[in-house]
């Protein structure tokens, strides 16, 4: 599945001797054109996760729909520390490079007009870490980023928010 979003998403670059690291171009975002980011879980830590290209716009949908955990409000409604410290954190001139959000992802059926539970499901992501850079990255205009997730939710993820197929 090859969108606009999903091309302009993510390049990764590697060099000998180091982890991959993902480039996010954002759009109109006058600090800094793009942000770097790394995998949380590495390709030797045996872990079973796989990252994943996601639309932006699709993922945080997704995660608004989520009643079990905590859903930030959209960035515009932060305090200015709060946009000042993750704006500073992902600035990619930092030696340091972030995670990427770390996320799972479940279906449920929707409800129909009545409220009655329906036939059609939609997917309901929770973020285990990165909520703030996932919200921030949409706003600053990433129209596509990556995310690490299990590898058996994979497939899910992209099913519902749609992503690219897992890099690696």
């Amino acid at each position: 599945m090859s969108t606009p979003a999903l091309r302009r998403a993510a390049a990764v670059v590697a060099v000998a001797g180091s982890e991959p690291v993902w480039i996010v171009p954002l759009g109109d975002h006058p600090p800094y054109d793009h942000v770097r980011l790394k995998r949380v879980f590495g390709d030797g830590d045996d872990t079973h996760h796989c990252v994943v290209i996601v639309d932006a716009r699709k993922l945080l949908e997704c995660a608004d729909r989520n009643d079990t955990d905590y859903v930030l409000p959209p960035v515009g409604d932060w305090h200015n520390g709060k946009i000042r410290g993750i704006r500073e954190f992902l600035d990619p001139s930092n030696a340091q490079i972030p995670p990427m959000p770390y996320v799972t992802i479940a279906a449920r059926r929707t409800r129909s007009w009545l409220g009655f539970i329906g036939l059609e499901r939609e997917g309901v992501v929770g973020f285990r870490n990165g909520q703030h850079r996932a919200r921030y990255l949409a706003h600053a205009g990433a129209q596509a980023f990556p995310v690490e997730v299990h590898e058996r939710e994979a497939g899910l993820l992209t099913l519902y928010c749609g992503a690219s197929a897992p890099a690696t």
